[in-house]
């Protein structure tokens, strides 16, 4: 695939700077890796944690289980804001060690907690640290390709990272059906946030001075036309109805994540599927959605992003509603791997979406609005998973998710404008500048 590098001579600060997958491969590569860590992080829980909750902490409530899914949700979507901020205003790799050190007392937490309280709290932490490493990964990346392939970049971040969410989803199930369900799965949690945060320090260079020199190159905006938060979050959030829809399908994606995470492991183990391939299903679905993003990243800086994201969650919706109609282990493969193709279509191409509608001078905090309002899903997803499945039942609950997901869909379809590289459909072309009150 073509990498086109543009070189600058605007100043002695920007002329080494070259944008492209080819010309930063080295460094694009050593962040990949350093996501698969990030992804590996979540992948310690997404089996096995709330069956611990039942099994170890005898909690019944399955709204008081999904706790940790809220509280995990509601801090990685804060922290999610503010990476994106302080990114732009300090640079991305502090932010990026600095999570890392929020993660390394997370496995130690998991493995030690007396109580469920104590599980609540590391979910705390490990949301900080998604929030801050996985921000930090993806606006690098954005920074070191340039706006040519932006969705490809975006779906070989989520390929490392969701591809770790389920090989790790599926080694802690397996070590738990043979050894428990703590404290060996747990182990390759110190693995993976000392790897994390030693390749953060010693390896990873900053690349803000790649989304300035795009900026420059773009449309003359330099650091010092200082656009406001205010403004900027207005904007993503709601003043421009493309950036709106972005946002609110990246929820409503998270949201039936969440699901999944939270209420899945809980439905499939009370219908009799064994412990082992309980985690083959809980697996297959990351794992499909994290290798599939390598073909709709790519995908959507051809044929667009709005048709991707649309169908994306339309297939979401079907699939989820089928883990209720279907039963047994193949049948809830299938539809696992399904809502792997969906979310597949959706995930990268989201990223990317907001990448092309945001200037790359206030493009990093943009990203952190559209973040938080994404990762506010888990938050969201888990209490009314929890609420429904406490007040009526799982089903009711599954089923909920599954209507709210296709809704979210036809948003795409009718507020949502077309864009992909080199082409921004003209209803998106007005955008929040210095001074300007929104």
């Amino acid at each position: 695939m073509p990498s086109p590098e543009i070189s600058t001579t605007n100043s002695k600060e920007s002329s080494s700077i070259r944008l492209g997958l080819k010309a930063n491969w080295q460094q694009f590569g050593l962040l990949v890796l350093v996501n698969a860590f990030v992804g590996g992080m979540v992948g310690l829980e997404r089996t096995i944690l709330p069956l611990i909750a039942e099994t170890t902490f005898g909690m019944a409530s399955r709204t008081a289980i999904l706790s940790f899914l809220i509280s995990f949700g509601l801090t990685k979507a804060f922290v999610n804001l503010l990476a994106g901020r302080w990114s732009d205003r300090i640079g991305r790799k502090p932010i990026l060690i600095l999570g890392w050190i929020f993660g390394l007392p997370v496995p130690w937490l998991l493995i030690h907690a007396p109580s469920w309280d104590w599980v609540v709290l590391a979910n705390v932490l490990l949301g900080v640290n998604q929030g801050m490493c996985w921000s930090t990964t993806v606006i690098m990346k954005i920074d070191l390709v340039g706006p040519q392939q932006r969705g490809f970049a975006m779906g070989l971040n989520e390929f490392a990272g969701y591809l770790a969410v389920a090989l790790s989803a599926w080694f802690t199930s397996y070590l738990a059906a043979d050894y428990g369900p703590r404290p060996v799965p747990f182990y390759s949690g110190i693995a993976f946030s000392v790897l994390g945060l030693l390749l953060s320090v010693f390896a990873i260079k900053e690349t803000r001075l790649h989304a300035e020199h795009e900026s420059q190159l773009a449309s003359g905006t330099k650091r010092s036309d200082v656009v406001s938060f205010r403004q900027i979050f207005l904007f993503t959030s709601w003043k421009n109805r493309s950036l709106f829809a972005a946002s609110q399908a990246g929820l409503v994606n998270n949201l039936n994540d969440g699901m999944m995470w939270g209420l899945l492991p809980l439905f499939l183990t009370e219908r009799g599927l064994p412990f082992q391939e309980l985690g083959i299903v809980a697996a297959i679905y990351p794992g499909v959605w994290g290798t599939t993003q390598l073909l709709t990243g790519a995908l959507s800086d051809r044929w667009g992003r709005k048709r991707l994201i649309a169908w994306g969650m339309w297939i979401q919706g079907a699939a989820i509603a089928m883990l209720v109609f279907w039963q047994g282990f193949w049948p809830w493969m299938t539809s696992s791997a399904l809502l792997g193709v969906g979310t597949a279509l959706v995930y990268p191409t989201l990223l990317a979406a907001v990448s092309d509608l945001s200037n790359p001078a206030w493009r990093a905090s943009s990203v952190g609005v559209y973040r938080l309002w994404r990762d506010s899903g888990y938050a969201l997803g888990g209490l009314m998973s929890g609420v429904l499945a406490d007040a009526f039942s799982a089903p009711t609950a599954i089923f909920a998710v599954a209507g709210l997901t296709f809704f979210s869909g036809l948003v795409v379809a009718y507020i949502m404008a077309e864009s992909r590289p080199g082409f921004v459909d003209s209803s998106v072309l007005s955008e929040p500048t210095p001074g300007m009150e929104v």
